[in-house]
């Protein structure tokens, strides 16, 4: 195994654990609770704070802060986390909370993550694997962001939203809803724009897959009966469909939001 590579003017403290073959560039400051897993690279300026785990292969760039203290008045020096997950991209001026005890007390990133310029996860968020937030996202906190989704630049999410798996948020929304998997939000305040169907492509979904997500869609979101009515017809028309359960799942385990609709859907 290759040992790792300290800049001169990095600080590691003790206690700190470094993973092998790491390399920690100029003015890099690690706390003394931080483990930061193997072959990963710090490239300048970043600084890595509190109770946090990293997981093996992190890329982060410089001005990168990970682990201070929540951005909450009740926060009063609690024994919170973060933890983010193997092989993600953290570019320059990210940053991320941990946990506060009035929520998780922890704050979870998953593995294959990319988070570009200056996005930020607040306290309590919960940030699947394969999740993508361009430059300037803004998670509030206690937000839930499932697999794969993908949420555009300049956008904000309220905290307590759930974004589904495989979902798409436009540049610039403001989101207040929960967003069903698949889904695609767009505008200020963001409503339901159809689904993320370039993103079920290029996940691998086939084409009966999708077929079935579209029309299960169309029948939910439809005019002629209410949104309730509408649920019991999906269900029956797609009792065996593995993604069409999974999406009137994540509707009926519902959460702290009302969901993002189309906005020509009654709400009844």
């Amino acid at each position: 195994m290759t040992s790792s590579t300290i800049h001169p003017t990095a600080i590691v403290e003790d206690g700190a654990t470094v993973g092998e073959g790491c390399e920690i560039g100029p003015f890099c400051h690690i706390g003394p609770r931080v483990v930061l897993g193997s072959n990963s690279r710090l490239h300048s300026h970043v600084v890595l704070a509190g109770n946090t785990s990293i997981g093996d292969n992190a890329n982060i760039y410089p001005f990168a802060s990970l682990g201070h203290a929540p951005q909450h008045l009740k926060y009063k020096g609690e024994d919170t986390r973060l933890v983010i997950g193997k092989n993600c991209l953290i570019r320059e001026s990210v940053t991320m909370n941990p946990g506060t005890i009035q929520g998780r007390s922890e704050t979870t990133v998953g593995d294959n993550c990319s988070f570009f310029t200056g996005a930020h996860v607040a306290h309590d968020c919960v940030v699947g694997s394969h999740a993508t937030l361009i430059n300037n996202v803004m998670l509030a906190g206690h937000c839930t962001i499932g697999d794969y989704a993908t949420i555009a630049g300049g956008s904000g999410i309220h905290q307590f939203t759930r974004v589904g798996h495989h979902a798409y948020i436009g540049g610039l929304a403001a989101v207040e809803g929960d967003v069903i998997p698949f889904g695609m939000v767009l505008g200020n305040r963001a409503h339901l724009f159809g689904l993320n169907l370039i993103g079920m492509k290029r996940a691998g979904f086939n084409r009966e897959a999708i077929r079935n997500v579209r029309k299960a869609y169309r029948m939910l979101f439809s005019d002629d009966m209410t949104f309730k009515e509408n649920m019991e017809e999906v269900e029956t028309e797609f009792p065996e469909d593995p993604l069409v359960q999974d999406l009137l799942g994540f509707i009926r385990s519902g959460g702290d939001r009302a969901l993002c609709f189309p906005r020509s859907t009654r709400l009844s």
